[in-house]
């Protein structure tokens, strides 16, 4: 389908811009969420794990989990070997999470208003689909 990728980033940059405002007064940017939202919802993590999950090198990571440390969102924790580093969130980050999560549904509610709920789900399921055949196509493995 011609058009599919102007189209897609025509979105997408305004929805990093928007999600990016609403995460500011917390001094957070989309790419800090990410870490955050990763914690929560996968429990204590290694940067590897976060960095292979996101498909970024560790070195980035290491970089948005400094920031979050000097926030006071996430810590480290020991693990099996001194050299890994884990982290979880703090009682501060859970709180920020917990705001910033529902601040985020009311974005993306906001985003699907006018849109039938039918359509909605098709969308829902189609962007993993899309996903998977680019990896594919990559010859790469998701996850």
């Amino acid at each position: 389908m011609e058009g599919f990728l102007r189209r897609f980033l025509r979105l997408y940059r305004p929805l990093i811009t928007s999600l990016n405002e609403l995460l500011s007064p917390f001094e957070l940017s989309y790419s800090l969420w990410q870490v955050i939202y990763y914690v929560k919802n996968n429990g204590p993590s290694t940067l590897v794990d976060i960095s292979t999950h996101f498909e970024v090198e560790k070195p980035t990571i290491t970089r948005r989990v400094y920031r979050l440390e000097e926030l006071q969102i996430v810590k480290q924790i020991p693990g099996r070997d001194r050299r890994e580093k884990i982290i979880q969130l703090t009682e501060i980050g859970e709180e920020i999470y917990r705001i910033c999560r529902e601040k985020i549904t009311d974005l993306e509610n906001n985003l699907m208003e006018g849109i039938p709920k039918e359509k909605q789900v098709i969308l829902f399921q189609l962007l993993p689909q899309i996903r998977e055949n680019i990896l594919n196509k990559e010859g790469l493995n998701d996850e």
